[in-house]
Parts: structure tokens; sequence; C-alpha cells
């Protein structure tokens, strides 16, 4: 048997490289019950074994395997088994850290924890062995790594405010047109013609000086035909693509071109446009802290994992 050992401070190129050589000797049929249980993987002085494997890949095997086939799918079946080795060997590193640090996990907190995923739907059996340690470890895991965590992080005003003025698009307000339109609806299944013939002599009225507001009493068929077919307010985004597109360059005043759309024909005139609005740093201070803070955590947690990968003995075999 071929082996890979890996040694202090080559754990995360090993563990990367390593699993595409794992993976591309396996079956794709992790399922198949004529392929025998073996090591994978020792990760310190435990071992992973195929069918944790086979456990961990299972869900994603089966949503792959509806949505995608032939070599497209091989080629997502060996990143996902990859993905899911990662993974194991992950979570083996934080819960060795887990005990090595004293962390513990009351059962009582096991128990309640069960029973709120019981109400939200998750089907857990309280008398389960399996069940039991699979909730024990998923809060020794989230312990560990707050203990690790939590407490390490500052977040400073230079900071939040360098990340406000990086990130101002998600602060923003979207544009807000003002508009009215001439909808024609047609008449019948096969009344389409019969619609742009009716937008065309209401295009001819505009170009002609017309009144928007006089060719939407006339030809109009929308429920604001009376009030000059005003729509009011709307925000970017909450109009249909194609409206959006046909509307999108036009300046307060300016008159679309016929328009097709699911509604019937439409003529839109840009009544007034409010350029897009940045909600202003102390509005959003509280956002910030959440964003910054959640950012931190998670760049600070993905160091921590190469950290406990680095200074661990990890042998990937296959």
């Amino acid at each position: 048997m071929t082996t890979a050992s890996h040694r202090p401070c080559r754990g995360t190129r090993l563990i990367s490289a390593l699993a595409v050589f794992v993976f591309a000797a396996w079956s794709l049929d992790l399922a198949s019950a004529s392929l025998q249980d073996r090591i994978v993987a020792i990760v310190n002085s435990e071992l992973i074994m195929l069918s944790d494997v086979q456990r961990e890949f299972a869900a994603e095997q089966e949503r792959l395997s509806r949505t995608h086939r032939g070599p497209d799918l091989a080629q997502r079946l060996k990143t996902a088994e990859s993905m899911a080795l990662t993974k194991l060997i992950e979570r083996k590193l934080q819960l060795q850290e887990a005990k090595a640090k004293k962390v513990e996990v009351a059962d009582v907190e096991v128990k309640q924890a069960i029973e709120q995923m019981k109400r939200q739907g998750t089907s857990l059996d309280p008398t389960s062995p399996n069940d039991l340690q699979t909730v024990r470890d998923q809060l020794l895991l989230m312990r560990v790594a707050d203990q690790h965590i939590r407490g390490n992080i500052m977040v400073g005003d230079s900071e939040l405010k360098r990340y406000y003025q990086d990130h101002r698009d998600r602060f923003a307000l979207s544009e807000e047109y003002e508009l009215s339109q001439i909808l024609i609806r047609p008449r019948s299944s096969d009344g389409l013609a019969d619609a742009l013939t009716k937008a065309r002599r209401a295009m001819s009225d505009l170009k002609r000086g017309e009144k928007f507001e006089d060719v939407a009493r006339e030809y109009s068929d929308g429920d604001n035909a009376l009030q000059g077919g005003r729509l009011g307010i709307v925000r970017q985004g909450e109009l249909i693509p194609i409206i959006d597109q046909a509307i999108a360059r036009l300046v307060p005043g300016g008159i679309s071109d016929i328009i097709e759309s699911p509604d019937g024909v439409q003529i839109i005139r840009m009544d007034d446009r409010k350029p897009k609005q940045f909600r202003k740093y102390e509005e959003v201070l509280r956002e910030l802290q959440e964003l910054v803070y959640r950012q931190k955590s998670e760049d600070m947690y993905q160091a921590w994992l190469v950290e406990l990968k680095n200074k661990s003995y990890i042998e990937i075999k296959f």
C-alpha cells in the first residue's frame, strides 16, 4: 500500500494534493456493498475510514446524481469526495483539540440541543447513541472554536470605516424612478398586432408633440390612464428586466421605444430619476460591526485550522 505522510508545516498542501489521488482511485459508486471498508487517513493517532467518508458524502452524492450526468458528474463527485475527506480531517483535528483543552459538553446540554433541533424539524432520537454522539461533537466543535476566537477579536473604528468605504455599494439605496406609462393590452390571444398598431399611433402623437398625459388618457388601458398614466416611484430592480433595460438610459422627460411585455404593449416615460443614495456611516454602524466581526471570525477560524494541520501528523492512504 502506498502512503503519503504529513509532517508539521506541510499539512494544507498535502491534504489538498493527496486527496485528489485518493479519490481518483475510488469507484464513483461509494455505496457499493462489495467495496470493503479500509483506512483512508490517519489524523495523529486516530483513523478515518472509507465508511466515514461514505456517510459524509452520501447526501451530496445523491444531490449531484440528480442534477448532473456523464463526465461532468464524475468530476463533481471527485471534488465533493475530496471536500468530504478534508472536512472529516478538520473535524477530527478540532475534536482532538477540544479534548486536549479539556472542553466538555454536559449530557443535559446534548439533550436540550436535540429537543431544540427536533422542534425545528430535524429527525433525531435522544435514545440513539449515534445521534447523541453526533450532537455532542457538534457542540464541542462550536465550543472549542468559540473559545479560540471569542475574546481574540477586536474591531476598531478605523476598520469599520475602511470596510464602509470599500463596500459602499452594500449600504446603497437603489436608484429610484418616477414613471408614467401607456399600456395597451391585446384584446384577444391573437390581438398583439392590433395592440402594436395602436401603440404606433400613440407614439406618432407623442412625436408630434402631444402631451404624454393626454395620449395616455386616449390610448392606455392601464388602471392609471385617467391620471395621465402615472405609475409613481419604483426602485431599480423592482421592474421586470425588459422594462429595466428599456428605461436604463432614459433621462427625465425621456420616452422609451415601444416595449412588448407580459402585461401588453407599453410606452414608458421617465418623469424623474433619483441617483443611488448611500446610507450614512452612523446609520449602518451596528450592521458594520456585525459584518466586520463575522469576517474576522471566519478569517481567524481558517487560520486556526491551518495551524492545527501544520502541527499535526496527517497520513492519507490510497
